[in-house]
């Protein structure tokens, strides 16, 4: 018994690095559809507004989604919901790879959207549940995977689908047999650890909170200001992301290959900072990695739009690394203010994100056809300024090594 408890509290590293590289596959899915946009607006004529809404459909269904299957996997965990979910973005994906009609491939992001929503509730309680006492470590591994996934998008579009147009994307399915493949097995561990948790005593996994005793007040105020947080970090991030490539081509007249690789530079900056973040805040707090990721990058996020090109890569390179150190470590922090509800905690931090990205796809889009690439770029270049939210998290504490 006293075995199957040390157990219980030891990092896993295998299952840690299997499910990163299970969001890896999960996210380079999702990845492929801001990766078709240039490819969509240039052969079927679509408007930034419909480009927007494409983006829209799929990450407001995984975000209205993603806090409903956090709660009820809270209430009764489902292991076999992992691969289930990669099956469902396959399907999706397959359809949009053939889509030729606006309609179709709406239909199809909705079958991504919904893979996703099932998977990173899921995939988030996986971590927290081979993560034993590096909680921050563990979701840094776990983010860096979709990070990664989602890095992927600039690459995908500039080597395979300007080359090969849309069925180039056909490749991305080959890795995705592999992620079915590898969830099935994290799926049969996870039956496992349940069985063991129930061997142990364990009625319900608590997390250890390293945060103050907070009043129901507090906590709802502290989710809101996480909320303002999370809302800024990934309407800017989608601004640049999805559309900051067109205003590379407009502004500085660089190739669509050439602007990708300018975005995979900035994504791949946050997959680092991602990746370190986590593991910073288990050393020095979850609230001191927050207001570094909000400090550090918010001049160069304002200025960027008035740099001239080679200066561009150098504030990309620091604003990517910057704003995504905190990524991994709202979510812990959101899942250390609610405890008890940890897939619930994983779900809206997520889902919320996939949200904002939502709204805000569609808000740009918008904006770039009534006021122009220029405009919008600047006018979102602002939008930074919120993160200072941060200043008013309750502060946690940092847990001494024994």
């Amino acid at each position: 018994m006293n075995d199957t408890k040390a157990t219980l509290n030891n990092p896993i590293y295998p299952v840690m690095i299997a499910i990163g590289v299970a969001h890896l596959i999960n996210d380079t899915m999702q990845s492929v559809v801001p990766a078709m946009f240039p490819l969509l607006e240039r052969d079927l004529g679509l408007s930034f507004t419909e480009l927007g809404i494409i983006s829209f459909v799929l990450n407001m269904f995984s975000s209205a989604l993603q806090p409903v299957v956090g709660f009820v996997s809270d209430k009764k965990p489902m292991p076999y919901a992992l691969p289930i979910g990669m099956m469902c973005s396959f399907i999706g994906l397959t359809m949009l790879i053939l889509a030729e009609q606006y309609w179709l491939i709406l239909i199809s992001v909705l079958f991504l959207g919904f893979g996703s929503a099932v998977f990173h509730p899921e995939g988030s309680r996986v971590s927290f549940m081979s993560a034993g006492n590096k909680r921050g470590l563990a979701q840094s591994i776990y983010q860096v995977g979709g990070n990664s996934g989602q890095a992927l998008a600039p690459l995908i579009s500039a080597f395979i689908l300007d080359v090969y147009g849309q069925r180039g994307a056909a490749i991305v399915l080959l890795f995705t047999t592999l992620g079915i493949a590898i969830l099935l097995k994290i799926s049969r561990w996870y039956v496992r650890r349940l069985e063991a948790e129930k061997l142990s005593n364990k009625k319900k996994k608590v997390l250890i909170s390293s945060l103050p005793p907070l009043t129901k007040k507090q906590v709802g105020i502290a989710l809101t200001l996480l909320m303002v947080i999370i809302f800024a970090r990934s309407f800017y991030t989608t601004n640049i992301t999805s559309f900051y490539v067109f205003y590379l081509m407009d502004h500085y007249d660089l190739t669509l290959r050439m602007g990708q690789i300018f975005i995979f530079i900035f994504m791949a900056c946050g997959v680092v900072g991602t990746f370190f973040g986590g593991s910073l805040s288990d050393r020095i707090g979850r609230k001191n990695v927050i207001l570094l990721s909000v400090v550090g990058p918010l001049p160069f996020c304002l200025l960027l739009p008035y740099m001239p090109i080679w200066v561009v890569l150098i504030f990309l390179i620091i604003i990517g690394t910057l704003i995504m150190i905190s990524f991994s470590v709202t979510v812990v922090y959101a899942q250390e203010l609610v405890p008890s509800k940890i897939g619930t905690m994983a779900g809206l931090t997520t889902g919320f994100a996939f949200g904002m990205g939502a709204i805000g796809a569609v808000v740009i889009g918008l904006l770039l056809d009534s006021i122009g690439i220029a405009n919008t770029i600047k006018l979102v270049s602002i939008l930074p300024i919120l993160l200072i939210a941060a200043f008013f998290l309750p502060k946690d504490k940092v847990e001494k090594p024994i």
